[in-house]
C-alpha cells in the first residue's frame, strides 16, 4: 500500500490504459470515471485523486492518442529524404488512417472542450504535427501563407475523417476508398503534382 501522501503512478498509469482500452473498445461514451474505476479494480472515487476531475483524465487519455499519432508519423515520413509534397501525402494518409481505425480516440482528440481545458497541455501536444504540416507546405507552396495553407488542408483532412467515420462519405461517393478524396484535398490545396 502506497503511503507516502504522494499519488502511486502506477494507478494513475493504469487508470489511463484502463481509459485507453475502453474508448477503444466502446467508445467516447463508455468513458465515466466510475467505469473506469471499475475496470481498474479500485472505488469509483480513487480516480479523483489522480486527476481531480474528469476532463483531467480525459485529456491525459488523449494525450495518449495524440503521442500515438505523432509517432505513426514520424515513423511513416522516415527520415525526411522524400519531396516536401510526398511527405505532406504521407502525413496526409497516416492521420485519415488513424482516424479510421481508431475512432474514439480520435474523437476523443479533438473535443473542443478538452483542447480549451489546458489539462496536461493538451493543445500543445497537438501542435508539433500542425507545426510539421506548416512546415511542409510552405515548402510545397512558398507563395501562400504556410499556416493557413496547412490550417485548410488539416480542416480538409478532419472533414474526410469525420464523414468516413460517419459512412456520409461512402455514401455520397459510391467508393469505398478514402485514397481518392484524399489526393483531390492535396491537388485542391497544393496543386497538381508534379510529374
Amino acid at each position: 500500500m502506497h503511503t507516502s501522501g504522494e499519488p502511486d503512478r502506477g494507478l494513475r498509469t493504469r487508470l489511463v490504459d484502463v481509459g485507453v482500452e475502453l474508448v477503444a473498445r466502446e467508445g467516447v461514451q463508455a468513458l465515466t470515471l466510475r467505469e473506469i474505476a471499475r475496470r481498474a479494480g479500485v472505488s469509483h472515487g480513487a480516480p479523483r485523486r489522480y486527476f481531480p476531475t474528469h476532463l483531467e483524465l480525459l485529456s491525459a487519455i488523449a494525450r495518449r492518442g495524440f503521442d500515438e499519432l505523432g509517432q505513426r508519423a514520424t515513423a511513416a515520413v522516415g527520415d525526411g529524404a522524400a519531396s516536401p509534397r510526398a511527405q505532406l501525402g504521407v502525413l496526409a494518409r497516416v492521420y485519415l488512417e488513424f482516424a479510421r481505425d481508431n475512432r474514439g480516440m480520435y474523437e476523443l482528440m479533438f473535443r473542443h472542450d478538452l483542447l480549451e481545458s489546458g489539462h496536461l497541455g493538451l493543445r500543445d501536444t497537438s501542435l508539433p504535427l500542425f507545426g510539421r504540416l506548416v512546415e511542409l507546405a510552405g515548402r510545397v507552396r512558398p507563395d501562400a501563407d504556410a499556416r493557413l495553407l496547412a490550417g485548410a488542408l488539416w480542416a480538409g483532412l478532419h472533414g474526410i475523417a469525420q464523414l468516413w467515420g460517419w459512412g456520409s462519405l461512402q455514401l455520397a461517393t459510391g467508393t469505398d476508398d478514402f485514397a481518392p478524396l484524399l489526393r483531390s484535398v492535396l491537388e485542391a490545396h497544393l496543386g497538381p503534382e508534379d510529374g
